[in-house]
């Protein structure tokens, strides 16, 4: 086997998220539905990020929210990913390698620019999401470094990327270059509306090349088309080696062929923004998982992470999570 690397890699959109406060009136006057998502072009992006007042700029995406999450727990993550050789580019490039995680895709010259969420925050908290998706939906084979999967304990794969045919081939050719090097593969659902676009494609992803899949309890439901957690529970058994299933304020379900592991939620004071919580127990559990502790343990860690992630604005961590599950006897001080 190739020497280790990385704990995690992971192949997402390489989106910059930009941040800014708004109040109702703002919304309203730019027809813009409170507590939604929508996806624009490029000349809304622009139109849109001209209107918006001071903001904070960086680098986000699921899968990189995710890796951005392992680092701050001390893991060696890498990020695979494509933007654009423009300004936005630049900030999420900067912006992902300043937080320790390993990137180095070449930006793109020509074709579209760099993907953009605007996100504007009312001051009940409500995010209201602008999304122009960009370079990072060309992602295809190219793009997928070899040499530095086969480095990985873990390839991480997002489900948000899975629309266009060049992305689903690299995610194939991701899975395959693992499986040779005698690595782990996992995938994330991403969504309940992906699911449904998407479903036969990903079961069989996850049945022939998937060892570990993260999914919320829409998700799960809506993969196996029934109308129950338990029952999705149970399809899930054993199409993969382990499903990790959140529940939000019911804690999350860790399924394996041979058990079913409980996880309680981790206690929070106040949910400021819900962004990022399943990208960052996704963080948590890998770092565990890399690191062979038990499945309740690195459930925890997920827990942990999304706690931290959902007390305040925004989809990265603000308090190194090492020095917090140092804290609370997860991991070694």
């Amino acid at each position: 086997m190739q020497e280790t690397r990385y704990d995690v890699v992971g192949i997402g959109n390489a989106i910059v998220d930009i941040f800014g406060h708004c109040d109702d009136a703002f919304l309203s006057k730019h027809d813009l539905a409170k507590g939604f998502m929508r996806l624009i072009d490029a000349q809304e992006a622009d139109r849109l990020y001209g209107l918006m007042g001071p903001a904070m700029e960086r680098s986000g995406g699921s899968a990189a929210n995710t890796i951005a999450g392992l680092a701050s727990f001390g893991g060696k993550g890498a990020f695979i990913g494509r933007v654009a050789d423009d300004q936005f580019g630049k900030v999420f490039w900067h912006d992902i390698r300043a937080s320790g995680v390993a990137f180095g895709t070449a930006p793109a010259t020509g074709g579209l620019p760099t993907a953009v969420c605007l996100i504007l925050v009312t001051p009940d908290g409500e995010r209201t999401m602008n999304t122009f998706l960009g370079a990072s939906t060309e992602l295809g084979p190219a793009e997928v470094d070899a040499a530095m999967i086969a480095a990985a304990k873990v390839t991480y794969l997002e489900g948000y990327l899975f629309d266009k045919p060049e992305a689903k081939d690299a995610f194939h050719a991701a899975a395959a270059i693992a499986a040779k090097a005698g690595r782990k593969t996992a995938l994330s659902l991403s969504d309940a509306f992906c699911v449904d676009r998407h479903r036969t494609d990903f079961r069989k992803l996850v049945k022939s090349e998937i060892d570990i899949l993260f999914a919320n309890e829409k998700e799960i439901t809506a993969l196996y088309e029934v109308n129950s957690f338990d029952e999705a529970a149970a399809a899930v058994r054993g199409e993969c080696e382990i499903a990790v299933l959140t529940r939000s304020e019911a804690g999350s379900v860790i399924v394996t062929q041979k058990e079913t592991v409980q996880v309680r939620p981790t206690r929070v004071e106040k949910v400021v923004d819900a962004t990022g919580a399943g990208d960052l127990y996704a963080a948590g559990f890998l770092y565990g998982y890399t690191r062979n502790l038990k499945l309740v343990d690195c459930g925890r860690l997920g827990s942990l992470a999304a706690a931290e992630v959902i007390s305040h604005l925004g989809a990265r961590p603000e308090l190194p999570l090492s020095a917090i599950a140092k804290q609370e006897g997860l991991i070694a001080g």
